[in-house]
């Protein structure tokens, strides 16, 4: 059985959410996601909830807040132009909303239709306050991840934790 391309860093990202108190994983399915979503799906402690819309994951970030829980949103760099109407109630109501974003659209791109929305994902999350950290390389990954947990759950903002296709590699087309 060949082991999943993505197994080694999802274990280590999945155990330092785990371990920030994340017990809820709100996801659209994308291959950048997808070894996370089955680990939360496996784990007797966390609860994976696939979505419909991307924008549904900040709404129930918001609502585990309310309950004292903490969630974490999943998707592709294309769901984030489905949320900044929602992002202005999440940060209007100062709930934390962490994010973890697999880009398209970046470097190695070979589908054209995926750059401009991967060229927009920082330019939307910027204008809706939410903090960015980027990871281009494996090295960066543990680091980045616990600066967007303390933005989200310290200061109660917004926070996006970008997988760049450098870290993810480019999917062939």
């Amino acid at each position: 059985m060949s082991k999943h391309p993505h197994d080694e860093w999802s274990q280590v990202l999945f155990r330092q959410f785990k371990d920030a108190g994340v017990d809820l994983f709100t996801y659209i399915p994308d291959a950048g996601n997808a070894r996370l979503a089955e680990l939360a799906e496996e784990d007797n402690e966390t609860r994976l909830v696939l979505l419909t819309t991307e924008e549904e994951g900040v709404a129930m970030a918001a609502g585990a807040d309310l309950v004292g829980k903490k969630s974490v949103l999943m998707m592709q760099s294309s769901g984030v132009g489905n949320c900044p109407n929602y992002l202005s109630f999440s940060k209007g109501g100062n709930f934390p909303c962490l994010m973890m974003v697999s880009m398209r659209g970046d470097y190695g791109e070979q589908n054209p239709w995926q750059y401009p929305m991967g060229q927009a994902v920082d330019k939307i999350l910027e204008a809706m306050g939410v903090a960015i950290f980027r990871v281009d390389r494996r090295d960066e990954l543990e680091g980045a991840a616990q600066a967007a947990i303390n933005a989200a759950f310290r200061n109660c903002q917004g926070a996006a934790l970008i997988l760049t296709q450098k870290f993810l590699g480019a999917k062939a087309f």
